[in-house]
């Protein structure tokens, strides 16, 4: 009865280490994705309004990032297109990442295709928050021969029938 227990033990050890194997795997390999290294990181433009139409960021070797977002209002759980356009830079790839500003909503990552020459276009959803406003990054990541390129744009989402903050 005794051996049986230390097999039990034994085997019950075997599967833990191989579990735990098999999460260290999972996370090198999600780690890039989940976070990118980053060669340039562009900052916020603190007078960007994506609901008055696309906001524009230069960056500092003279090119160009474009972003827009429609519809305007910017709903939740609802279906999004989304606009980016390049001047000045070699794009391979084009990805635009939500991340909260102050609360973890998970991964949202939108692949974008291109529709033209520096025009990239795609769909996506926003989750819905527990809050009435939630202030939203979307992080636009440009592939380039140089790296990986970020440039953020903020904005706000509200519930159906909430006034924006600071709208009176």
């Amino acid at each position: 009865m005794e051996t049986l227990n230390k097999d039990n033990r034994l085997l019950w050890l075997v599967a833990g280490l191989l579990l735990a194997a098999v999460c260290a795997v999972a996370l090198y390999k999600a780690w890039p994705v989940l976070f990118p290294e980053v060669s340039q990181s562009a900052a916020v433009d603190p007078d960007c309004d994506l609901r008055a139409g696309p906001c524009v960021t230069h960056l500092d070797d003279g090119g160009r990032v474009s972003f827009a977002i429609e519809p305007r209002e910017i709903p939740t759980l609802k279906p999004l297109r989304l606009q980016v356009a390049v001047e000045g830079i070699d794009a391979g790839k084009v990805e635009i990442d939500f991340a909260g500003v102050d609360m973890n909503m998970g991964f949202n990552r939108v692949k974008m295709e291109p529709a033209a020459e520096g025009e990239f276009t795609g769909n996506g959803t926003l989750p819905i928050c527990v809050r009435d406003a939630m202030e939203w990054e979307a992080r636009v990541l440009v592939s380039t021969r140089q790296g990986l390129l970020s440039v953020p744009y903020r904005f706000i989402t509200v519930r159906p029938g909430v006034p924006l903050p600071g709208a009176e």
